[in-house]
C-alpha cells in the first residue's frame, strides 16, 4: 500500500465528505482515471475505501483513521 497516490486519494475523500468518482478524484488529484480505479481497488482491499456502487466511492472508518495517523501502515 503506501504510494503517494493512496494518501491523495484519501484525502480527497476525506475532506469532501462525499461519495466520488474515479473520474471525479483524477481530476481533482491531477492523476489519470485509469490510475485511480487501479489504486482504489488496493484500498478497497485493506479496507480504507468502500465501493458503494459501481464506480462510486468512500473513505471507510479505518481509512480516516489511517489519515490520521492511527494507524500503522504495515499492519495493513
Amino acid at each position: 500500500m503506501q504510494m503517494p497516490i493512496d494518501d491523495r486519494i484519501l484525502e480527497a475523500l476525506a475532506t469532501s465528505g462525499l461519495v466520488l468518482s474515479p473520474s471525479v478524484i483524477a481530476f481533482n488529484i491531477d492523476k489519470s482515471r485509469s490510475e485511480v480505479n487501479r489504486r482504489l481497488s488496493a484500498l478497497v482491499d485493506h479496507g480504507l475505501v468502500e465501493r458503494v456502487k459501481r464506480g462510486y466511492y468512500r473513505i471507510t472508518e479505518v481509512g480516516e483513521k489511517y489519515l490520521s495517523g492511527d494507524i500503522n501502515p504495515d499492519n495493513l
